[in-house]
């Protein structure tokens, strides 16, 4: 007796139910999926809701308007500042302040790191001065730049730049230092110089850790800004701060401090437009 292969199945052998069945199965499948919110909704319920609850609390006398302005007093404020060119020519001087020392303390934290990261020697001389220099609170070196430089733009850009400078010279130095020492054998087995290796091999490899640094110094940056735009000021979003805090006008304080974080974040979106082109080469986690 010999075995074959069963007949196909014709029309006639396939039952109406079991179709009927088949497609209820996939109906309630694709019922039980779940349904995806688009991220960036999700990411505007909070600050929504904060605002809600914000002007709910206002407008019931909760949160008096002498203590905290409510979220539609501030959007006045905010729209009257923009008309008459206040709020425009105070982020102008900011952000040049911001630019100078952004510019200068990088320079020299890069500098530092890439002469202590990348010699045994430039470590000994630099590093254990660095290391003391960076413990020591930044801002309570106010009166000094006051005494040394004066309180025209010199102590607030020297500031911004102090606070720039160390967090870029500790993210690059440990950077360069904790590139994979087998990538480096692999470099010198290819016939690479030193500065073969640290153009090709070190350099793409403390990458991240510059930008990671470069990202923490624009925080740095921000702040510094507030404590040094309080050194005699007559220009710029500190200013406009002292001004409203003298006449008690919260409702310009809280436009001034939006200021400060909506230029933080667009400064970080900027880092991150970097980070993305700068580092395709770098496989990463983005969460599930």
């Amino acid at each position: 007796m010999t075995v074959g292969h069963a007949p196909p199945k014709t029309l006639s052998d396939i039952s109406p139910i079991s179709e009927v069945e088949e497609i209820v199965s996939a109906s309630r499948t694709r019922s039980r999926r779940p349904l995806t919110v688009p991220r960036w909704l999700r990411r505007t319920v909070g600050p929504l809701l904060l605002l809600v609850s914000w002007q709910v609390l206002s407008s019931t006398g909760v949160l008096p308007s002498d203590v905290l302005a409510s979220p539609g007093t501030i959007a006045r404020a905010g729209g009257e500042l923009i008309v008459d060119g206040t709020l425009p020519y105070a982020m102008g001087v900011s952000l040049q302040r911001v630019a100078v020392g952004l510019l200068l303390g990088g320079t020299v934290g890069v500098s530092l790191a890439l002469v202590s990261g990348l010699s045994r020697l430039g470590e000994d001389l630099v590093d254990a001065t660095v290391q003391m220099l960076r413990t020591v609170p930044w801002v309570g070196l106010i009166p000094l730049f006051i005494i040394w430089l004066g309180i025209g733009e010199a102590p607030k850009v020297a500031l911004i730049a102090l606070g720039v400078a160390f967090h870029l010279y500790l993210n690059v130095y440990a950077g360069i230092r904790g590139v994979d020492a087998q990538l480096v054998e692999a470099g010198e087995s290819l016939g690479l110089g030193r500065w073969g290796l640290i153009r090709h091999v070190v350099l793409p490899g403390a990458l991240p850790g510059a930008m990671t640094g470069l990202r923490y110094s624009l925080a740095t940056a921000w702040l510094a800004l507030v404590f040094g735009e309080s050194i005699n000021a007559d220009a710029g979003i500190g200013f406009l701060m002292n001004q409203a805090r003298e006449f008690f006008r919260t409702d310009v304080i809280v436009v001034c401090l939006v200021v400060y974080a909506f230029l933080g974040l667009l400064a970080d979106a900027v880092v991150r437009t970097l980070e993305r082109l700068l580092l395709q080469w770098r496989p990463t986690f983005t969460g599930q």
